[in-house]
């Protein structure tokens, strides 16, 4: 029998946003740690704000929003304001009613640059790692460090040689550039888009894009992100940030980083021992020699992290599909770091809930 197709909206119901998400989606795992690390980061969101004035919209609400931007591959924040106002679980996430009508994406754009002054994305990022050593899925021992590119928003277009050039002919918003047979370099050029990013290629072969140089610290127990930096692309980018992030890690005891082979100089493995740390680098052999050598090599934990540490390409995979890392959507430098730090919480808090709701089997020691 067919049904009636009603037209009359229901004017009053009982329905809670909490009672329309499904008891088993994965999300709910993540609600109450993202609760947690915002609870303690109460004193910091205090301090930002003024205590006269015209009430603002929470920033547990912003950092809420740009985690959900990340979990659900949401182009813009304009796009998420857009879907906030009818996804209910968007509002369950953000502890609003149903009734609550969304906030405008300029909230973002005006409330970024207190984000950036207090450093607020890489407390949340800290709180969100306290949650996973309070639960003992970090490693204290054994690391991985790698880094790879991150194309810009800007296009090749946009790159002008830095004592003023020529200027783009033709009209309209696409105008015409003709850069054959000129030879542009990072110390002559830049964008005028973003003139923090810089030419790079991924090797011998490949096209030229404008890039940021994005790197990761991942611990080898669970594979979880506990360090993330953002810098501009050069040649020794890679190396120099595997420096800082493994100079602000906490304790002096000895620990192992694995690489691949674009890590192999002697001046980094040499940085690496005076900081007590071991490199379990591969070693790179063509047509050079290696700093990696039996010293290092005839230890099983080396075969070990050099199995362990190609799950770091994970972390770079997830983060470019799903966290929208692919083509970058902020300018300059301090924006973009925010967004990696923001987007590696999102990863993080993806794989706690997934091991909390799959732990992994435990091995016993024969």
């Amino acid at each position: 029998m067919r049904g009636d197709a009603t037209q009359q909206a229901i004017m009053l119901s009982a329905v809670t946003p909490d009672a329309l998400v499904p008891m088993d989606h994965p999300i709910r795992a993540i609600k109450p740690i993202v609760d947690r690390a915002l609870t303690a980061l109460s004193p910091t969101f205090t301090a930002m704000y003024a205590k006269v004035g015209r009430p603002s919209i929470p920033p547990e609400h912003l950092l809420k929003g740009l985690l959900l931007i990340a979990l659900y591959s949401i182009r813009s924040e304009r796009q998420f304001c857009e879907r906030l106002q009818y996804d209910l679980l968007f509002k369950w996430f953000l502890d609003l009613n149903i009734e609550d009508p969304a906030f405008d994406a300029s909230t973002f754009s005006k409330n970024k640059e207190r984000l950036l002054e207090h450093e607020v994305a890489r407390q949340f990022f800290a709180a969100v790692l306290a949650e996973a050593r309070r639960r003992k899925l970090l490693s204290a021992d054994h690391f991985t460090v790698d880094g790879t590119l991150l194309e810009a928003w800007a296009s090749l277009k946009s790159v002008r040689p830095r004592n003023g050039g020529d200027p783009a002919t033709g009209r309209g918003n696409n105008p015409t550039v003709d850069y054959r047979g000129e030879r542009r370099r990072n110390e002559t050029h830049a964008s005028t888009t973003d003139p923090e990013a810089r030419l790079a290629r991924k090797g011998e072969g490949k096209e030229t894009r404008l890039c940021y140089a994005g790197h990761v610290l991942m611990e080898n127990r669970h594979g979880l992100v506990v360090d993330v930096a953002l810098t501009q692309a050069t040649g020794r980018a890679e190396r120099e940030a595997a420096l800082q992030m493994l100079g602000r890690r906490k304790g002096c005891r000895r620990v192992t980083v694995g690489a691949d082979k674009g890590y192999d100089t002697r001046d980094f493995v040499s940085a690496l021992r005076a900081r007590r740390v071991t490199p379990h680098i591969a070693q790179h052999t063509t047509n050079r020699r290696s700093a990696i050598d039996g010293r290092v090599t005839r230890h099983p934990g080396y075969a070990l992290s050099q199995r362990l540490r190609r799950r770091v390409e994970e972390i770079f995979g997830w983060l470019k599909t799903v966290g929208g890392g692919r083509k970058l959507r902020y300018l300059g430098l301090a924006r973009t770091q925010l967004w990696a730090e923001l987007t590696a919480t999102a990863y993080n808090l993806v794989r706690m809930a997934r091991i909390a709701l799959h732990p992994p089997p435990l091995f016993k020691a024969a």
